[in-house]
């Protein structure tokens, strides 16, 4: 090895030796940690509201065990702050539309919620097979007259979706008569509540004892929406620059066959992943459309892709 060699090598080493001394120098000691702890970071105990409500019906929130249920919720959904600012981001862009559809089909607005603690309003699809942001089984979405197919599967489509979801809701309502017990029949099955029902000689979701899934269901809402409802009490600081939002659309009607969508979409200037993102209910990259049955595509404005 050449002299300069061996002088770099041990300036190296020097140098490596001075950084970890003054690193282990520089370290904190343990009480110095734990000053830093308590000073800049806290895990506080939340108070709870005294005054609940899902769709205009009171929670016995004076009830040690209601108390108990939500305070979990309350502090599972608060203290994970990730997941709690995307939804906060979401919502900007997905209630602006939910909104206006639960008020067309006649649904109480806090039933946004519902849809928030299914997907985190996202279109997914569960470990069970729910999809959409409603989460919707297949069964359930055929039932309700959803086209769910190879081609085609409206559990993704938001308007007929939010539809499906009201009927359903509306329909759970008459037979349990609250809003509470509809949204947990959304958990459970109508099936299930009543059979519960039932067993245990009561009809308020309070009174039942219920699976952990669906005991805990109603009190995420409930959780969801007092952290949405005031995000700032709970912690979470945004701008408005910082949430999600629509970008504008109109629709073109397709009542053929179209062989290949990557195709079909060049004339509009954007690409096949951009329609999907626009239209997650189309499944494949053709459709068949033997009936000629309309589908209305919807097309982002020019000049949002670039």
């Amino acid at each position: 090895m050449k002299l300069i060699e061996k002088v770099g090598l041990g300036v190296v080493v020097l140098a490596v030796c001075a950084i970890s001394i003054n690193a282990v120098q520089d370290a904190p000691t343990d009480r110095n940690i734990e000053k830093k702890l308590v000073n800049d970071y806290n895990v506080y105990a939340l108070p709870i509201p005294e005054n609940l409500s899902f769709a205009g019906e009171p929670v016995p929130i004076e009830n040690p065990d209601i108390r108990e249920r939500f305070d979990r919720e309350l502090l599972v959904n608060t203290y994970w702050q990730s997941n709690g600012l995307l939804l906060f981001k979401r919502a900007n862009k997905y209630f602006p539309l939910i909104e206006p559809l639960l008020e067309k089909y006649g649904l109480p607005d806090d039933f946004k919620y519902l849809a928030v603690a299914e997907s985190g309003l996202e279109y997914k699809s569960s470990p069970a097979g729910a999809s959409g942001i409603w989460h919707f089984m297949k069964g359930t979405g055929r039932e309700y007259g959803l086209e769910i197919n190879d081609y085609v599967d409206e559990r993704y489509h938001l308007e007929k979706a939010t539809r499906v979801a009201a009927e359903y809701l509306k329909k759970s309502k008459e037979k349990f008569g609250s809003w509470t017990m509809a949204a947990a029949s959304y958990n459970a099955g109508v099936y299930g509540m009543s059979k519960q029902m039932d067993r245990q000689k009561e009809t308020d979701y309070y009174d039942l004892l219920l699976n952990s899934e669906t005991s805990r269901y109603v009190f995420r809402i409930l959780a969801l929406k007092e952290i949405m409802t005031n995000p700032k009490k709970y912690g979470f600081n945004f701008r408005e620059k910082d949430l999600y939002t629509n970008v504008p659309t109109y629709k073109i009607k397709v009542d053929t066959a179209v062989n290949d969508w990557a195709e079909w979409i060049k004339p509009y200037g954007i690409n096949y992943k951009i329609l999907k993102l626009h239209n997650p209910w189309l499944r494949d990259t053709y459709l068949k459309n033997a009936s000629g049955k309309e589908y209305f595509i919807e097309i982002p404005e020019k000049g949002y892709y670039k």
